[in-house]
C-alpha cells in the first residue's frame, strides 16, 4: 500500500498526474529532466512551463467541448485548472492565465505536497517493473524517444509545432490600435476589451501576405517532414494555402469597430492577448511561425500598430513526437506490452494544455487505484474526458491516427435532438448536460 508511482515529466499532464495520486495517499516522484537537460521551447525548470501560447481556450461549459473539459477537471480537484482560475487574466470568453505565476504556482504546490518530491534526473529507458506514467510531451528527447520506439516496434509519428511571439506592450502604438474582445465578449469591462487589435487595409493586408509568403523560413532537417497539426499551423503555412485564408482565421475582421475610425471597415485585424499579470507583455494571437527571427521582426512590424515593435519572444517551431496510441495503449492507457507503465498528455496524441491536463487527471487516478488494489469504473464515452481516451485508445484509426483537440464529434450522439447548423446550440447543450451528470456519476463511483 506504500508503492511508490514514479511520473517522467514534469509538464501539465505530469503535475496533474501527481497531485491526483498524491492526493489519493501515493506517494510519488517526478522525475524531470530540466534544467539540467533543456530542449528548444522551456526557458526555466519550473513545472508545467507553458510554452506556445498562455490560454486554455473557451471556457463556456455549455457550448463548448474545452469549455466542458474544464468543468470535468475542475469537479475532480485539478490542480492545473485551479491554479488557472487563481492566475487568470481577461481574455473574453477564453481561459487565459500569468504564465510564470501559473507554473510556479503549481510548482510551489507540488513541492510542497507531503506525499511528492522531485528528482531532477533525465530517464532514458523503460524500466522492467515498478508504476510509472511517462508524461513527456511534444518534446520527449532522443534517448527515450529511441527507447520507445525500440519496444513498441513502431516508429513514433511526429508534426512540427509553432511557438507564437509576444510583443512589449509599451512598444505598442495605441493611437492605431484599440482594446475589444470580439463581439464585445465578457460579463466584465476587463473580458470585453481583453484584446488589443491592430487594423489592416485591404493594401496593407495584401503587402502583408506577400511579405509572408517571401521572407526566409527555417528549413527542416533532413528526413524531417512538415506534418503540421491543423490547430496550430503556422501564419505562412496557412498563407500559402490561399490569400484569403488568413483574413478568414486569425485576422478576420468580424466583431469588431475600430474607435479611431468606426466609419472605416477593416479589412483584416491583427489581435494581441495580455500574456501576464502585469499587462507588460501581450502575444499576437494565432501568429505561430517558423519564419527565420530576422524575418519575423521585418515581417510584424508591417501590422499597423506595431511598427515600433519589441519582441519579449520570436516564434519558433519544435518537434513534437506523439504515440500511435490506437495501436499501443489499451483503454487505461496503459502500453500493452508493459501494462506497469502508462501514458499521458501530449504524447498519447491529444492535442491542448487542457486536454493534455485531462489525461494526466485520469492516468494519476488509474495508476492511484491500481497501486491501492482497486479497480475504477470505465470512463463514460459521453464525458470529455471519456471521449478523448476513447479516441485515442481505440476510436481513431490507427493508420491515418493524428493529435485531436476535444470536440464534440467525438461524443455518442444524443437521441432526439436536431442535426444541422440550426439545431447546434441545444445539440451542444444536450451533450454537456449529458456529460456532466455522467461525469459526476463516475466520479462518485471512482471515490
Amino acid at each position: 500500500m506504500t508503492e511508490t508511482l514514479h511520473i517522467v515529466g514534469g509538464g501539465m499532464a505530469g503535475a496533474e498526474a501527481a497531485w491526483q495520486a498524491a492526493q489519493a495517499g501515493i506517494d510519488v516522484v517526478i522525475h524531470e529532466m530540466r534544467p539540467k537537460t533543456g530542449t528548444f521551447a522551456h526557458k526555466s525548470g519550473d513545472l508545467a512551463e507553458m510554452v506556445c501560447s498562455n490560454s486554455f481556450r473557451s471556457d463556456d461549459d455549455e457550448q463548448n467541448a474545452v469549455g466542458l473539459l474544464h468543468w470535468e477537471m475542475r469537479a475532480a480537484g485539478s490542480l492545473i485548472m485551479e491554479m488557472a482560475d487563481t492566475h487568470r487574466l481577461p481574455a473574453g470568453g477564453a481561459l487565459a492565465v500569468d504564465r510564470e505565476a501559473f507554473s510556479q504556482g503549481i510548482t510551489n504546490r507540488l513541492m510542497n505536497h507531503p506525499k511528492i518530491r522531485r528528482e531532477d534526473t533525465e530517464i532514458t529507458s523503460l524500466p522492467e517493473e515498478g508504476h510509472w506514467i511517462f508524461a513527456t510531451g511534444p518534446l520527449t528527447s532522443d534517448a527515450l524517444g529511441q527507447a520507445i520506439r525500440a519496444e513498441t516496434g513502431a516508429e513514433a509519428l511526429a508534426f512540427f509545432d509553432a511557438i507564437a511571439p509576444i510583443v512589449h506592450f509599451d512598444s505598442i502604438d495605441l493611437t492605431k490600435a484599440w482594446f475589444q474582445s470580439r463581439y464585445d465578449k465578457g460579463e466584465t469591462e476587463a473580458e470585453r476589451t481583453a484584446y488589443l487589435n491592430c487594423p489592416m487595409d485591404r493594401a496593407q493586408y495584401e503587402a502583408f501576405i506577400d511579405a509572408l509568403l517571401a521572407a526566409e523560413k527555417t528549413a527542416f532537417h533532413e528526413g524531417e517532414t512538415a506534418g503540421y497539426f491543423d490547430g496550430c499551423l503556422p501564419i505562412e503555412v496557412m498563407a500559402e494555402r490561399g490569400r484569403e485564408t488568413l483574413r478568414h482565421g486569425p485576422m478576420k475582421p468580424v466583431g469588431l469597430t475600430n474607435p479611431h475610425a468606426p466609419e472605416v471597415k477593416s479589412h483584416a485585424i491583427v489581435q494581441l492577448r495580455r500574456d501576464n499579470a502585469l499587462g507588460t507583455l501581450y502575444n499576437i494571437v494565432g501568429f505561430q511561425t517558423k519564419m527565420k527571427y530576422g524575418a519575423q521582426t521585418d515581417v510584424f512590424r508591417m501590422i499597423p500598430g506595431l511598427e515600433n515593435a519589441r519582441f519579449a519572444r520570436l516564434g519558433g517551431i519544435h518537434r513534437n513526437t506523439f504515440l500511435n496510441s490506437p495501436t499501443l495503449l489499451d483503454a487505461e492507457l496503459r502500453l500493452k506490452s508493459r501494462p506497469h507503465i502508462r501514458f499521458a498528455g501530449q504524447i498519447t496524441g491529444v492535442e491542448g494544455y487542457v486536454e493534455s491536463s485531462a489525461m494526466g487527471l485520469l492516468a494519476g487516478r488509474l495508476s492511484a487505484a491500481t497501486i491501492l488494489g482497486r479497480a475504477l469504473p470505465a470512463v463514460p464515452a459521453t464525458t470529455a474526458t471519456g471521449a478523448l481516451v476513447t479516441h485515442i485508445t481505440g476510436g481513431a484509426e490507427a493508420k491515418t491516427f493524428q493529435p485531436m483537440n476535444v470536440n464534440f464529434g467525438l461524443f455518442p450522439p444524443v437521441e432526439g435532438l436536431k442535426g444541422g447548423r440550426r439545431g447546434r446550440r441545444d445539440r451542444y447543450k444536450g451533450y454537456t448536460d449529458r456529460a456532466k451528470a455522467d461525469w459526476t456519476g463516475w466520479l462518485d463511483a471512482a471515490g
